[in-house]
């Protein structure tokens, strides 16, 4: 029996509207806050007569590499400005860095906020060349406008030890150096003491998530009697935040600042870029001073937020359009839901399904990262580790599915249509990205979690994993359509219920993390900070998955398109998003 006579045959019990009608307007939304978001993003950024440019410049061995670069108004040849090198930490891209750099502009420093190697638009493997951090540097004092003897570094997380790497390869080539969460010493930065780095300004939140790595305490909060900060800052006593250490004429001044934030939370808190606005105040010469409580990044935040709900509208509204072209018309199915009513079986499945793969969260990405290492052929770490997980859970929606078979069968789209029309819908949702990313060069974004437009090699990384984590979708959307899909329920419940059954397990496990964490400052999975601060964004990205498969499947009666979509979209999310090691 063929597909297209398996979704005919099968009986068919409709929600709420067997055939909604068309939602055209959808996608017209999706594009006009898509497009608002980003020019107000745009507008936020070149506020004060402040140019911005995409740029790339040739790195050591000719490692292409990338940065966006702030011009404020004034700087030229003939006036140079004092300048700032800021950097993302791992797995971030230059754009994470548009809080620091949108205050830093503003007050008159050329800024050049740089892609780490093997991050965002620039090449090579990650770590390699010092993260970029020299290119970089060197690449700022050989722009016309900047006043080379007045230059300072910012770096959050790997990119402090990035900005470290700077100044340790030109000891003479900064004035000062702010580091957001992160240290000197090991594992990747030289070690750190009274004389150097210069005037340092550490910026380490009292919930950083990295403080053993970074300063070997247990809690972030007792970061000032970390043994190796004090080395740092020339005492053996306990650092006292907000007081200045050494002196600023010679060089060694040190300051501590502890937020109320976590380690990502650095780039959505003002207290943390006034503190860096602040310091540059007083280490750099030349510069516009205004009081680090005269901040307007947020309003950049919200515009590429807008955009990225509307890139989200934009997939399904289009896939809404095109599945009402004749070529894609027969995929058009009323859905078929649970016959059985919301009982104890149901519940029991929706707590497996929810659950077990939160559980598994930790053990397999530890799991994956040990005995997967980036190779020639899996070439993303991070991008490996979501890959296993997927298929993990899927093995659990498989079993699932064995122990409790529904009564329901999702129709089974003909797959060369399915596939045509998830990449027609892709492709040109991200021709959408594509202009924004010409026209205003940004991404579309809120805090952490960002949809970029890959690049050329990252295009070929996507074609390793979107099979895998296609698959795994599957095997996992089929069972959210089918066992969960309760029939007569409302529009509302359907789409309620699919974002609680991928998403509820990770809300619970994070809110037991850090609500521990926030009461206590002890991290329970401090053990793994990296996979922690991950796992945030698998609660957006999952009910954003739930959406679009909900979406598609109630136009369908298939789980096939909406899995389709949601694996193509999670492999260029994460493929895009992450470091590339090999």
């Amino acid at each position: 029996m063929t597909d297209k006579n398996m979704a005919l045959d099968t009986p068919i019990r409709s929600t709420e509207n067997p055939y909604p009608k068309p939602a055209y307007w959808i996608a017209l939304i999706g594009l006009i806050l898509i497009f608002s978001g980003a020019m107000l993003a745009h507008m936020i950024r070149t506020s004060d007569g402040i140019s911005v440019s995409d740029i790339r410049f040739a790195g050591t061995d000719g490692i292409e590499m990338s940065a966006l670069l702030y011009v404020p108004a004034g700087a030229s040849e003939a006036a140079p400005a004092p300048a700032i090198l800021a950097v993302h930490g791992y797995i971030n891209s230059r754009e994470t860095q548009d809080g620091f750099a949108i205050e830093f502009a503003r007050r008159g420093y050329v800024v050049l906020s740089m892609d780490q190697t093997g991050h965002g638009y620039s090449e090579g493997p990650a770590f390699s060349n010092g993260f970029g951090g020299p290119d970089g540097l060197k690449y700022l004092r050989s722009l016309p406008m900047v006043d080379r003897d007045q230059i300072g570094l910012e770096g959050h997380s790997m990119g402090g030890w990035t900005v470290l790497a700077a100044a340790a390869a030109m000891p003479d080539a900064y004035q000062s150096i702010v580091l957001q969460g992160s240290s000197t010493g090991a594992p990747f930065a030289q070690e750190g003491n009274p004389d150097w780095p210069r005037n340092l300004a550490l910026v380490f939140s009292r919930y950083d998530e990295f403080a053993q790595i970074m300063w070997g305490v247990d809690r972030a909060i007792d970061t000032p009697t970390s043994s190796k900060l004090q080395s740092v800052f020339g005492t053996q006593d306990k650092i006292v935040a907000g007081q200045l250490y050494g002196s600023l004429a010679d060089g060694t001044a040190r300051i501590l600042h502890q937020p109320h934030t976590t380690h990502p939370g650095n780039h959505l808190s003002t207290d943390a870029i006034g503190r860096a606005t602040d310091w540059f105040a007083k280490t750099l010469k030349g510069g516009s001073p205004r009081p680090a409580s005269d901040q307007i990044w947020m309003w950049k935040e919200f515009g590429t937020g807008l955009g990225l709900l509307g890139f989200i509208l934009l997939v399904i509204g289009t896939f809404d359009i095109l599945i009402r072209l004749p070529a894609f018309a027969p995929l058009r199915r009323a859905p078929i839901a649970n016959g059985i009513p919301r009982d104890r079986r149901w519940w029991t499945i929706f707590c497996f399904s929810t659950i077990l793969p939160a559980l598994i969260f930790f053990p397999v990405f530890i799991a994956a990262g040990l005995g997967l290492p980036a190779s020639q052929w899996l070439p993303q770490a991070v991008s490996t580790q979501v890959t296993i997980w997927a298929l993990a859970s899927a093995g659990i929606a498989l079993l699932l599915n064995r122990l409790f078979r529904s009564s329901a069968t999702p129709a089974l789209s003909p797959w060369i249509r399915t596939i045509c029309i998830a990449m027609a819908t892709v492709t040109i949702a991200y021709l959408a990205l594509l202009l924004v990313d010409r026209i205003f060069h940004t991404d579309l974004r809120f805090w952490v979690v960002a949809i970029k437009l890959p690049s050329h090699s990252q295009w070929g990384i996507a074609a390793i994993y979107v099979l895998p984590i296609t698959a795994a979708f599957f095997v996992t959307l089929r069972s959210l359509c089918a066992a969960l899909a309760v029939d007569g329920d409302s529009t509302a419940k359907q789409y309620g219920s699919a974002i609680a059954t991928l998403c509820l397990g990770f809300v619970i496990l994070l809110s037991l993390i850090y609500g521990i964490f926030f009461l206590t400052g002890t991290l329970i999975t401090g053990f793994d900070p990296l996979s922690t601060v991950i796992a945030l964004q698998f609660i957006p990205l999952l009910a954003a998955m739930a959406i679009i498969t909900i979406f598609c499947w109630r136009r369908t009666g298939s789980h096939r398109p909406g899995a389709t979509l949601a694996g193509i979209l999670v492999t260029l999310y994460v493929v895009a998003g992450t470091a590339t090691q090999i």
